[in-house]
This record gives C-alpha cells, sequence and structure tokens, in this order.
C-alpha cells in the first residue's frame, strides 16, 4: 500500500497496490506543471486509489483537451493528472508519496530535453 499527501496536508491519499513502475519525464509541459527539471509520476489503477480527505481542496487545469493535471488549491502540489481517453488510468506524482516503496525509475521519456548536468547511469 502507498499513502501519501500534499504539502500542506490539507490532501491525503492511499494507494491499495504497490507501484509497478515509475517514469521520469523532461517534456516541458512536465517541467512546468512541477517547477523542476522532470515530472517523476507513476501509471496507476483508479479503482484502487482512494482520497482520504482533502477532495475539495483538489483543482483541476486542462492544459489539452483531455489531460487533467490535479494540485492542491492550497500549496499548489501537484498530485496526480489523467487522460479522458484512458479513464482508468491515474498518473500519480510520486513526490507526494509518505509511506510505501518506490520503484526506481525504469523509462526516461523526452530525453531529449534532460539537461547534460543530470546523469542518470542504469536508464537509456
Amino acid at each position: 500500500m502507498i499513502q501519501g499527501q500534499c504539502l500542506c496536508g490539507a490532501v491525503k491519499y492511499q494507494y491499495e497496490a504497490e507501484l509497478e513502475r515509475s517514469i521520469l519525464c523532461f517534456c516541458q509541459h512536465c517541467r512546468l506543471a512541477q517547477g523542476a527539471l522532470f515530472g517523476w509520476n507513476s501509471p496507476i489503477d483508479k479503482s484502487k486509489f482512494q482520497l482520504l480527505q482533502g477532495g475539495e481542496a483538489l483543482k483541476e487545469y486542462f492544459h489539452t483537451a483531455n489531460k487533467a493535471r490535479v494540485f492542491c488549491s492550497q500549496c499548489g502540489s501537484p498530485m496526480y493528472s489523467y487522460r479522458t481517453d484512458l479513464p482508468d488510468v491515474l498518473r500519480l506524482r510520486l513526490g507526494t508519496v509518505t509511506q510505501g516503496a518506490l520503484p526506481a525509475p525504469e523509462e526516461l521519456a523526452y530525453k531529449e530535453y534532460q539537461p547534460e548536468f543530470i546523469c542518470i547511469n542504469s536508464l537509456s
């Protein structure tokens, strides 16, 4: 089981399974949305994800017609995203995980935008 929350603690969740994979994404959209050099995400089964508190604090931003980025309206923490054309999948933002095992990234998306000073030897 995985548990997590936003920075201010208004939003808390649990995931009733183990995370199977994780992805580092260097695309400009992820960088801008995370305010970081990359996004660290895990695709998860929506049916096993449960908000424990703070649903009213969540806000959605549709950057494209079918992709919503969901964040805490109080502290701004990005929590997850979803696509309307993939209704059973959420992409959990792994920086929000507070309990449970985090799998090492097994994929680098948009690697061509990876800054040269970041060296990730185990992935190509």
